[in-house]
């Protein structure tokens, strides 16, 4: 969709709100962007707004300086060269979009070095800690309790398996349709970054634990009876920020310091334990969802660093 048909012709005068609509209306029916990640633009962009602002301009009048003065203020707050970065990402993003569609000459942010950023290790679980935390979540499956306290516990039982078994993104996992079990609930569907599907199997652990679960799916779904959610809950599914706070539970459970655990480290886990077993890196590519292999290839380097550790403190020569 062109800007003509959006009602903006080129060289149209363009005020903030409007310049933003666009770009987020582009992200979502172009792209196929989640909501969190359109939210995540526009709070990203309405930040340097607010900057323009406090200096007598505008989103529209930045230049190259007012980026470069921005990223300044940033560091000098204490922002996180990762967080900065991910800020001037949108922001070229989005200059980038309005220069395409012709509403503006140049892209500000085109001669803009961003900040220095160490490539920091994804946190994952050691195999044995997994393990602790299936136990965990199956032991309350097991305990007495009212129908509602099984079926909550069964359905966790069932996300963390399946979350292990995977590596889906948690907002993947939590928003897959029932539809999308398929294959004698021996694969799933999924829909993952831009609207792209892909199969991913399950083991014979998750699809127990899937089968145990599907026909407690009732209890969760309140006033809705026909949900089409394979995880119900009041008002849809289950969120991605329930479901954290459940396996940060689950943690403590386990004997598993709670900030070591999160959905996302589950899905480090999956891939990193994959590797390490001899899993093809294209394979795991492709169940992980990523676009390009390079993102697939850090978990490489998490292997690489135990090896340097098993080294380091087991080989007679390090000691001398």
């Amino acid at each position: 969709m062109t800007t003509a048909s959006r009602g903006v012709g080129p060289g149209d005068a363009m005020d903030d709100a409007r310049a933003i609509e666009l770009f987020l209306e582009m992200l979502l029916s172009e792209r196929g962007a989640a909501g969190h990640t359109v939210a995540g633009y526009q709070r990203d962009i309405g930040q340097f707004q607010k900057f323009q602002n406090l200096r007598g301009s505008d989103l529209a009048g930045a230049d190259n300086v007012a980026i470069r003065a921005h990223l300044t203020e940033l560091a000098e707050s204490g922002l996180a060269p990762r967080t900065a970065a991910r800020r001037l990402s949108a922001l070229r993003q989005f200059y980038r979009f309005l220069q395409a569609e012709d509403l503006r000459p140049d892209d500000p942010c085109a001669a803009v070095v961003g900040p220095r950023l160490g490539r920091p290790l994804p946190k994952v679980l050691s195999e044995a800690q997994v393990i602790l935390l299936l136990d965990a979540a199956r032991a309350r499956a097991r305990a007495d309790g009212t129908a509602r306290s099984r079926a909550d516990a069964v359905r966790l039982v069932a996300l963390t398996e399946l979350l292990y078994a995977t590596g889906l993104r948690v907002s993947e996992l939590v928003g897959i349709p029932m539809e999308n079990v398929v294959e004698g609930r021996k694969c799933l569907l999924v829909r993952g970054k831009g609207g792209k599907e892909r199969i991913v199997p399950l083991g014979q652990p998750a699809a127990a634990a899937l089968g145990d679960y599907v026909p407690l799916r009732e209890v969760h779904m309140g006033k809705n009876p026909r949900s089409k959610w394979l995880f119900p809950s009041r008002g849809g599914h289950l969120t991605r920020h329930r479901f954290a706070q459940l396996l940060k539970e689950l943690a403590v459970e386990a004997g598993i310091p709670p900030e070591k655990i999160s959905p996302h480290v589950l899905r480090h886990a999956f891939a990193s334990h994959l590797l390490a077993n001899g899993a093809d890196l294209r394979a795991v590519q492709k169940m992980l969802g990523h676009a390009d292999i390079s993102t697939t290839q850090i978990y490489t380097h998490i292997l690489d660093e135990r090896l340097k550790a098993v080294v380091r403190d087991h080989h007679p020569l390090s000691r001398t």
